[in-house]
């Protein structure tokens, strides 16, 4: 595999990035846009389709949104165990989900002190990716 870095470590997945969200938000503007159009006796099947249209959009959303939540929750999990076996303490309870996130980039020799650097800075996530030296690639994510 080819080497992971700040400029090409984040992933998206064509089908679901490029064609499942934007045909989804394309399907309920259209049916808004037809049931705003739509006459009298054509009424109901419009207001169906939105409904339609709105409920599939949110399975598409939250399909995806709750997939990522329980992959924060484990990603939490394995870094402040990985930052205890370093160190012999939990993770700093400051550090915020998305500095978390971008820590597990960082090799073990480096991850104890950005992790404090991290909370005394407030760093961003960016901020964080930027200043890992030695990269840990994460090839197993979705």
């Amino acid at each position: 595999m080819k080497e992971q870095n700040f400029k090409n470590h984040a992933r998206y997945v064509f089908l679901y990035h490029f064609i499942t969200l934007p045909l989804a938000g394309a399907l309920v503007i259209a049916s808004i846009i037809n049931l705003a159009r739509s006459s009298n006796e054509n009424l109901y099947p419009a207001l169906l389709l939105v409904v339609v249209s709105l409920l599939l959009g949110s399975i598409v959303w939250y399909g995806r949104a709750f997939a990522l939540r329980a992959q924060d929750r484990a990603i939490r999990a394995e870094e402040n165990f990985r930052h205890f076996i370093l160190t012999g303490k939990p993770l700093d309870a400051r550090l915020r989900m998305n500095q978390v996130i971008a820590l597990r980039f960082a090799s073990d020799g480096e991850f104890p002190a950005l992790c404090k650097t991290a909370v005394e800075k407030n760093f961003r996530s960016a901020d964080i990716k930027k200043a890992i030296q030695n990269w840990r690639p994460d090839h197993y994510r979705a």
